[in-house]
């Protein structure tokens, strides 16, 4: 079955960096576009990054352009989230997403705390 399993989350000060990781299996992942969403405390969630098939390309929101980058080791069935200059806006639970036989699939979230 499908599963995705995030990890990386934690305590981290504004300006420092986290890499988020995403593990995935039980489908191709290489052909599926693979998504990272986040949702912090008393908000829905949102879509962070976009990330194509095979090509790798991304699209972001605007709130994290310039300083998130996503990308996917198709080799390794894992997509990433690299995360710079972390503000304490970005706080949030950041779940990875994936379309797949025409049904959403989640993992199960990594907290991301910015904080001094």
């Amino acid at each position: 079955q499908v599963q995705l399993v995030e990890s990386g989350g934690g305590l981290v000060q504004p300006g420092g960096s986290l890499r988020l990781s995403c593990a995935a299996s039980g489908f191709t992942f290489s052909t599926y576009v693979m998504k990272w969403y986040r949702q912090a405390p008393g908000k829905e969630r949102e879509l962070v990054a976009h990330i194509s098939t095979f090509c790798g390309s991304t699209k972001y929101a605007d709130s994290v352009k310039g300083r998130f980058t996503g990308s996917r080791d198709n080799a390794k069935n894992t997509m990433y989230l690299q995360m710079n200059s972390l503000k304490p806006e970005d706080t949030a639970v950041y779940y990875c997403n994936a379309e797949v036989y025409g049904r959403g699939y989640w993992g199960k979230g990594t907290l991301v705390t910015v904080s001094s």
